[in-house]
């Protein structure tokens, strides 16, 4: 069997949405994560534009650590010189190491599955992984869990139906060969595997995906193809709730490729347990700052209202449609390089406990990025990666105290709107 000590532990459920605790993390079981949550994003172990002491600075950060084979395919043989593993060869703190397949913030060309491999995509261009290199990566990386090998190449529009009938087909082969060699590798002992969840769009595949996924000895399942730009959100949360209705409630569901806050409510309430952290990196690269409010206490919504009639006069909202590409910026956010904050001596955000904002003001972020200095990107990654896993502190503690709609209120309010007194 894969692993064994990964446990989750919920303590209450509130239409759909899973309130817990995800135990026996790590070879010695000793680290926990809360759920819902996210992970920590990085680049080959690190953080973009953060030092692992400037990462330390920031309060209740996740316990575990997300790394990607992208990243790390091509430096395999210099990993398997040093021997000790990625966690200690990237001089990271005692984490939990999570390995995907791609970097959730980038996107790979398609179309380069076959039967047999999958590919990867880093600086010195396609690496093709078969099973036997899949696994001897893992066995090299050391991590702590890891999703299996997958097709997952489903996710584009009017992708036909046989197609995605064969990305099943294959994900289930790949899983059933990455098990096999992972419990007769003594290398991998104590590893917990994720199972992925595939099917496009075509809900009688993302069930059979499910069900079939379900069957096989996963400490917990990986659900891809979901990601942002590729559905729209009511098909994504139509997909997301067949597929968790079939998978055991004691193990966990990861969604990949969705960080948006309000796409987070929705896969929440859907059944969803853990999100990739990307976002905080997304905004950052864009030169923003995340300012979306999801203060649930009874005195906050003034401070809500003053926050929303700031973003309307800054015209930094962008329409619903605007949405569905990554790339573009979201209405939760505001974009420092406009002009306007040139002269703009408040925090990004009135009350924010980040180094950033006890410091500095928005009109030096402004001309720090005018000026593309490189501290405005380390400047912004503070804060953005605080706001964005306060966030989802809230919104435990709104399911723990049955405030769910209250903070979705919050989070989703848009200007003009008010809200009736709680």
């Amino acid at each position: 069997m894969a692993g064994g000590r990964m446990k989750l532990e919920l303590s209450r459920v509130v239409k759909g949405s899973r309130l817990g605790v995800l135990k026996g993390l790590g070879r010695m079981g000793q680290h926990s994560l809360e759920v819902p949550g996210c992970l920590v994003y990085t680049h080959f172990g690190t953080v973009p534009h953060l030092t692992q002491d400037t990462l330390r600075t920031l309060k209740n950060l996740p316990s575990v650590t997300q790394v990607t084979l992208s990243d790390i395919a091509e430096h395999q043989e210099v990993l398997e010189e040093f021997r000790d593993g990625f966690r200690k060869f990237a001089g990271l703190p005692d984490t939990v190491l999570y390995c995907s397949l791609h970097d959730p913030a980038a996107t790979s060309p398609t179309g380069y599955t076959t039967n047999k491999t999958v590919s990867v995509w880093g600086s010195g261009g396609r690496i093709e992984l078969t099973v036997a290199k899949f696994m001897a990566l893992q066995k090299t990386v050391q991590p702590d869990w890891y999703q299996s090998m997958a097709d997952g190449e489903t996710w584009q529009n009017n992708t036909s139906r046989k197609r995605v009938r064969k990305s099943v087909d294959r994900t289930l082969a790949h899983l059933d060969e990455c098990l096999l060699v992972h419990q007769n590798s003594q290398e991998l002992e104590g590893v917990e595997v994720f199972g992925m969840v595939e099917g496009g769009d075509i809900l009688e595949e993302r069930i059979r995906s499910a069900r079939e996924t379900a069957k096989r000895p996963v400490a917990g399942f990986c659900l891809d193809g979901l990601q942002t730009g590729s559905l729209q959100q009511d098909l994504r949360t139509q997909l997301t709730a067949a597929v968790t209705k079939e998978l055991p409630e004691n193990k966990p569901r990861l969604l990949q490729g969705v960080g948006r806050p309000d796409e987070v409510l929705a896969c929440v309430e859907a059944g969803v347990d853990l999100f990739e952290g990307f976002f905080p990196f997304q905004v950052t690269e864009r030169g923003c700052a995340l300012c979306f409010s999801f203060d649930i206490s009874p005195d906050s919504e003034r401070a809500v209202l003053e926050l929303n009639e700031e973003r309307d006069a800054a015209g930094d909202l962008q329409q619903n449609g605007d949405l569905d590409e990554p790339t573009k910026m979201t209405y939760f956010e505001m974009n420092l390089k406009d002009k306007r904050y040139q002269g703009d001596f408040r925090p990004l955000v009135e009350g924010c406990g980040c180094y950033c904002c006890k410091n500095h003001q928005r009109a030096y972020l402004h001309h720090l990025l005018v000026t593309n200095e490189l501290l405005a990107g380390v400047l912004l990654m503070i804060h953005n990666t605080s706001h964005y896993h306060s966030f989802f502190g809230a919104l435990r503690e709104a399911l723990a105290n049955d405030k769910l709609d209250l903070l979705k209120r919050r989070v989703l309010g848009r200007p003009g709107q008010t809200e009736r007194k709680e």
